[in-house]
């Protein structure tokens, strides 16, 4: 990947998904101090989103829209928008992500269904219509990004869809790394706790917070520790790195 040495990623179009506030705001701020183009995403969150499109417009060109990624229908028409405006997307980010907590036992199967879907399947369908962008420009190089999670490993109680969501994650991004080589390189995100709107310190309880502060450095990370890592992943220096899955966690997990 060629650049600009002051901004390497200039003439990059990056997509991030789940992008109006938290971890994918301040990643798609991150990119576009690097010279990207951003196309960001949001499902139902307007307030948040053209604030986000608002820095984002004082550094580049970018654009945001609401959908939801677990619609196949949307997500191609998202790409559509982005590819007229700003390009074919090159860096990709596969960051929508929601939480249920029950017990296994009051888990419904539509709630069930809900996380899996927007949390794997729309990993999915964005990869999937990445690539498939891609190869209709004759574009032969691409690095996608797909956001995990610590408990992808770890497993949590009372949270058997997100746990089994980022497992799935995992596992769609080896499979890819290996089935688009040598062009597109793909790799995942772990992060272990961070304080975002969906991870509050304020709102868990002393036992949950006990559980996320079990780690060698016994803190919760910063939205910028997970930008930092998106911004290398998607930059010229990681050209030889492809499957991984890197945690950024303080030390949760130690595979």
């Amino acid at each position: 990947m060629s650049g600009h040495p002051d901004k390497p990623l200039k003439g990059k179009v990056a997509l991030v998904t789940g992008a109006s506030k938290g971890i994918g705001r301040a990643m798609a701020l991150a990119l576009a101090e690097q010279g990207a183009k951003i196309a960001i995403c949001h499902h139902a969150d307007a307030a948040n989103a053209a604030a986000t499109l608002e820095l984002l417009q004082q550094k580049t060109q970018a654009l945001a829209a609401d959908i939801d990624v677990s619609v196949e229908f949307q997500v191609s028409v998202f790409f559509d928008q982005v590819e007229a405006v700003l390009g074919t997307p090159d860096i990709i980010i596969s960051n929508a992500g929601i939480i249920h907590e029950a017990p296994l036992i009051e888990t419904r199967v539509e709630d069930f269904d809900r996380v899996v879907g927007v949390n794997l399947r729309g990993c999915f369908l964005v990869n999937r219509e990445a690539v498939r962008r891609l190869k209709r420009q004759n574009i032969h190089q691409g690095r996608i990004i797909n956001v995990a999670s610590d408990l992808g490993y770890l497993g949590r109680e009372d949270m058997v869809s997100y746990c089994a969501s980022k497992g799935g994650v995992m596992s769609l991004t080896r499979t890819l790394a290996r089935e688009l080589a040598p062009g597109i390189l793909v790799n995942a995100i772990a992060p272990g706790p961070i304080d975002t709107d969906m991870t509050s310190i304020e709102h868990m309880s002393e036992d949950a917070l006990a559980k996320d502060l079990n780690s060698p450095l016994a803190r919760f990370g910063s939205v910028d520790d997970i930008a930092a890592m998106a911004v290398f992943l998607a930059g010229p220096q990681a050209g030889f790195i492809t499957g991984q899955c890197f945690g950024v966690n303080g030390g949760s997990v130690m595979p």
